[in-house]
């Protein structure tokens, strides 16, 4: 900004968005101070760069205003875990299955992790039928982001929330219109 420009020719735009035309850095800002404005180099890879004429210290208020809007509008995505065991009960593993479609229907992503102990680490195929059940039952519901994978004791898959496609998220049914209620001519 200002004497801080080093090229040897920019394109000035005005304060009001104008087309001030090429000049030297010098020039333009000496029309920046004549409007008490500052000269701002808003392209540097144009040829030449792009300067506007505009009050700076506003640019970088209306700047952090835009970013503290986007992070506000932001959803923060994360990491739940749901620990299974090799002999699940049945009852036990619908309970988690559905904390898990409830955590991905929140948008979360979601660890299933299954941890073998001592012996059952000679059955881990059963360990994976656990897993491979729980990806088969959410189904549509949740992406696989990483199928299950052995690390250490540990067998462990990761499943994230579908996309969501803009605008077409929710659509809301009209209700059926009645046609038009015709008058019959009486005799």
């Amino acid at each position: 900004m200002n004497e801080r420009i080093r090229a040897r020719e920019v394109r000035v735009i005005g304060a009001d968005g104008e087309q001030l035309g090429i000049m030297t850095p010098q020039d333009a800002t000496r029309k920046a101070r004549e409007q008490s404005l500052d000269l701002v180099e808003i392209s540097a890879t144009a040829v030449p760069p792009v300067c506007r004429i505009m009050d700076y210290g506003k640019f970088l208020y209306e700047q952090e205003k835009k970013e503290r809007a986007a992070k506000k509008n932001q959803k923060q995505i994360v990491l739940k875990e749901v620990k299974f065991s090799v002999n699940v009960d049945e009852h036990d593993y619908v309970t988690k299955r559905n904390h898990v479609l409830r955590f991905l229907g929140e948008g979360d992503k979601v660890k299933a992790s299954l941890r073998f102990r001592g012996r059952e680490m000679a059955h881990q195929n059963l360990g994976r039928k656990v897993l491979e059940r729980l990806v088969t039952e959410v189904g549509d519901k949740g992406i696989v982001e990483f199928r299950p994978r052995m690390e250490g004791n540990t067998v462990h898959v990761i499943l994230a929330p579908p996309k969501q496609v803009p605008g077409g998220a929710k659509k809301q049914d009209k209700p059926p219109q009645q046609p038009p209620a015709q008058s019959v001519p009486r005799p």
